[in-house]
């Protein structure tokens, strides 16, 4: 008996750091995430980025369209004389980093505009094509896939129908076809409901149909994993119980369906980011992104790059920026991935 007591209590001892708060999925994810140590420090330069567009007056010297023409192309770090008037515009005025108003620190374009001033500022656009884009994608797609997975036979047939037939058009043609075609209708001087989005468009620098472009067939992939995902679960146990008491198809859709198919959506959509950021850029490079004066890395490139060997920093200051954000979108989406798969590290 002695020597049974001794064994019980060595297993309660063994048993004593697993008491305590209960370990939750979300919890095991976020602590895995946290061991990705590339993973957490793209997020955290992702979030740096983010706070650096944001407040992007507080963080440039100038404003993104301010010219000093007697200073174009002028490398990095170079000093430079301007006029009161221009003095009046610098951000820093007046501040501790007050040296900045007379100094190309990244250098500058063309046009004797600040490029860190440029870069900091296109941050802007590529972060809202990456959370716009995503968040297009997610919900369009999504709503597409769940309505089509759950209610199956004709509705089911008749909607996956229509995805197959986008997805045999060539995605990148239909947007450069639509880009085409609203910087058309923006120069024809249009009216009514078409003069509302024109004028909309100008307020954005040519956001909104970029936005509207990309939208448009970004959510096809999206809406096959959906409706995969509720293919896999619309038979599970936990439904057939909430059928049968009764539940209807929007509680079983929105209460059990969607909490557990969102959350595989959600990894894959942040892999998809990359991908919108990218497209941006090539759709600016070849002037069918955004308006000038409104910064766009693919712009600043596609400025530059005639001039790559007098004055690389024209292509090499956006260009820096466009591949570490894209690489830090792709690496904080694999953490994610490996994180909410259990089945990667065996939990």
């Amino acid at each position: 008996m002695a020597a049974e007591s001794a064994s019980i209590e060595e297993l309660a001892q063994a048993f004593e750091p697993m008491k305590g708060k209960p370990r939750s999925p979300m919890g095991d994810a976020v602590r895995e995430f946290q061991r990705n140590k590339l993973a957490v420090g793209s997020l955290i330069f992702i979030l740096i980025v983010g706070i650096l567009a944001l407040f992007a007056p507080v963080f440039t010297p100038y404003g993104f369209n301010v010219q000093n023409t007697a200073y174009s192309r002028a490398k990095p770090m170079t000093p430079y004389v301007i006029t009161t008037d221009k003095y009046e515009l610098c951000h820093w005025k007046g501040t501790p980093l007050d040296f900045g108003c007379t100094v190309f620190i990244l250098g500058a374009d063309g046009l004797g505009r600040d490029l860190l001033s440029r870069v900091i500022y296109g941050a802007r656009v590529s972060l809202l094509v990456a959370i716009i884009g995503s968040s297009v994608s997610l919900i369009i797609g999504t709503f597409y896939g769940v309505i089509s997975g759950y209610f199956g036979g004709k509705i089911d047939e008749f909607m996956m129908r229509v995805v197959d037939f986008l997805y045999a058009l060539p995605v990148l043609v239909i947007i450069i076809i639509m880009t085409v075609y609203f910087k058309a209708l923006a120069r024809s001087g249009a009216t009514g409901f078409a003069g509302f989005l024109i004028e909309l468009d100008q307020a954005m620098g040519g956001l909104l149909f970029m936005f509207i472009a990309i939208g448009a067939l970004s959510w096809l992939g999206m809406a096959r994993q959906a409706r995969g995902q509720i293919l896999a679960h619309k038979k599970k146990e936990y439904v057939e119980a909430a059928r049968s008491i009764g539940a209807g198809s929007n509680r079983i859709i929105f209460r059990h369906l969607l909490p557990n198919i969102i959350g595989p959506l959600l990894v894959l959509e942040s892999l998809a980011i990359p991908g919108y950021i990218g497209l941006e850029a090539f759709l600016s490079f070849i002037g069918l992104g955004v308006n000038p004066p409104t910064p766009s890395w693919g712009i600043m490139i596609s400025e530059g790059y005639l001039g790559i060997k007098s004055n690389p920093h024209l292509v090499l200051v956006p260009g820096a920026a466009l591949t570490f954000l894209t690489l830090a979108f792709n690496f904080m989406g694999d953490g994610i991935r490996d994180a909410v798969d259990p089945r990667i590290h065996g939990r």
